[in-house]
């Protein structure tokens, strides 16, 4: 994190989403009008302190913890790293920049953790709404950047949005958590099915009994959602207890009803 905005974001001026984006846009703003350089780690530090408190309250402590260590090594890091502009192509800077960033927020996700800012914010809503809630971030970004645009050129501000969008593709493609899946299994071993499912996944299923119209032989639905990150695992399971099992796997766009969310901690 603290190498990509010492070199890709820096070189191409570009604005980061989230916190570490409004710090960059105060250190901007105070150094344009007031010639004073702020250190960055000072003001992202002060940025994340109530999202730390709502983490640290109601999404878990020890994930809240592993987030506090991200946020202050990699706010000192970005300060003590010397900055080096690997290309002076914006569009490369904003692409490849975006890249990195949610490669390293992915990261920290699959630690437990996370990067601060306006992912507390995220992962807050997602817990409680169950749903993925990054593309309502990159919402809120965009309006940070029209404030950047207003104040130090719209070529920045547009390509800091190139540089969001990557960021948010990158997430959406490889942190399936708050994601949802429908697996539809056809199978003539539903009770050894379900304890798989059971067992790994942690979810109930609902068994429906009917029979195949090309053999006519008896075969049982077994209906189940699962978290986005569970599905493949999951198929790979059941395939392995039952090698005539039929899957299909379906996204689910939006769920209601009680459904179990792995705690943080």
């Amino acid at each position: 994190m603290a190498v990509n905005l010492n070199t890709f974001v820096y070189a191409g001026e570009l604005f980061p989403g989230g916190f570490a984006g409004v710090s960059l846009l105060v250190q901007r703003t105070v150094l344009k009008f007031c010639g004073v350089q702020v250190p960055y780690s000072a003001l992202y530090l002060a940025l994340n302190a109530f999202p730390v408190y709502i983490s640290f309250r109601y999404i878990g402590r020890r994930f809240t913890l592993y987030s506090v260590l991200m946020i202050v090594i990699s706010s000192l890091l970005a300060d003590v790293i010397p900055s080096y502009a690997l290309t002076d192509d914006v569009l490369l800077c904003a692409v490849f920049g975006g890249m990195m960033n949610g490669f390293a927020v992915v990261c920290c996700l699959f630690a437990d953790a996370t990067s601060g800012g306006t992912d507390f914010i995220a992962i807050y809503f997602a817990e409680r709404r169950g749903r993925d809630m990054w593309n309502v971030i990159f919402a809120g970004n965009c309006i940070v950047l029209a404030v950047a645009g207003l104040l130090f050129g719209w070529n920045s501000a547009l390509y800091s949005i190139i540089f969001q969008f990557a960021s948010t593709q990158v997430l959406n493609m490889l942190y399936h958590r708050y994601q949802k899946a429908t697996l539809l299994i056809i199978t003539s071993r539903p009770d050894e099915l379900y304890h798989v499912i059971q067992n790994l996944a942690n979810h109930s299923a609902t068994k429906f009994a009917g029979r195949g119209c090309f053999r006519g032989e008896e075969k049982f639905l077994l209906y189940t959602v699962v978290s986005g990150d569970q599905a493949g695992a999951l198929a790979k399971e059941l395939r392995k207890a039952d090698p005539d099992v039929f899957i299909n796997v379906l996204q689910t766009k939006e769920l209601l009803g009680r459904f179990f969310t792995r705690a943080n901690d």
